[in-house]
């Protein structure tokens, strides 16, 4: 859990310009607010999540210092309408982009690289080979 300096009662657990992360309860808030309204307006949705990898293959705490580049790099791919945040707190950074209504079957792999390249930008040369990046595609469900 993150330490009470990093929380707010208004959810944002960082903030750096020009952006803002939110903490694990209102980002997984805002997921469900977004998947529900994908869900009427026939449109998807990408999770970007970003962990660091022990060698093991488990995800390890954020180490605090490149917290902020992580988010930093996150926050270089998301338009205005997307957000960025805890998915797993200290653990697993995360940002959800909209889609328009026709799925990609190449977004994934298109934002992924540019997450991937955002963060070689600014973390330290061997830091982002501990970095773990995975794109999901939250497709709309079908109403039945």
């Amino acid at each position: 859990m993150a330490s009470e300096s990093m929380r707010c009662a208004c959810g944002v657990a960082l903030e750096g310009p020009p952006w803002q992360a939110y903490n694990e309860e209102a980002f997984r808030h805002l997921l469900a607010i977004e998947r529900r309204r994908a869900a009427r307006s026939q449109r998807s949705g990408l999770l970007v999540l970003v962990s660091v990898r022990s060698p093991t293959g488990a995800s390890d705490r954020m180490p605090r210092e490149r917290v902020k580049a992580v988010f930093a790099g996150l926050a270089a791919v998301v338009r205005d309408v997307d957000f960025v945040g805890w998915f797993r707190e200290d653990r697993i950074a995360a940002a959800f982009l909209t889609q328009g209504s026709r799925l990609s079957t190449e977004a994934p792999i298109v934002i992924g690289d540019r997450v991937t390249e955002a963060l070689q930008r600014i973390l330290p040369p061997l830091e982002p080979r501990r970095l773990h990046v995975r794109v999901l595609q939250l497709r709309r469900r079908r109403n039945l």
